[in-house]
């Protein structure tokens, strides 16, 4: 049995894998939101919450440790920035997925991964419009 000792591998080596991880990492650090296809959800999840819980507390080594797969700086300040402060309090689960239902061109199932605390200026908006 596997018990869990090996990622999934969406369809490629493991460069291709370590290098999609780090792009939708960065694209849900920089949009709060993205829609993928669930196993790449479900691996980005792994993939992003031990990074939140790194950059809860902000030093040096832990920018640096999480800098190692954050190579961009304007993400990189963002994610110790914006999202970590906003996790302080949480023990984990700092996404979640949402299923779209199977996409029509070749019915791959999809989803949305997001943070679950949204940003206040995000959320204060559509409070006053509703």
């Amino acid at each position: 049995m596997r018990h869990r000792r090996d990622p999934r591998k969406l369809g490629g080596t493991t460069d291709r894998r370590k290098l999609l991880l780090r792009n939708l990492t960065r694209s849900l650090i920089m949009n709060e939101r993205i829609r993928t296809t669930v196993p790449r959800c479900k691996e980005l999840q792994r993939f992003i919450e031990p990074l939140i819980t790194r950059a809860r507390k902000d030093t040096v080594h832990n920018r640096r440790m999480v800098g190692r797969v954050v190579t961009r700086r304007d993400a990189l300040s963002v994610l110790f920035d914006e999202i970590a402060p906003r996790f302080v309090e949480r023990p984990g689960g700092y996404t979640r997925i949402i299923r779209l239902g199977q996409r029509p061109t070749d019915g791959a199932e999809m989803g949305l991964i997001e943070f679950v605390e949204k940003a206040k200026a995000a959320a204060e908006p559509a409070a006053e419009t509703a």
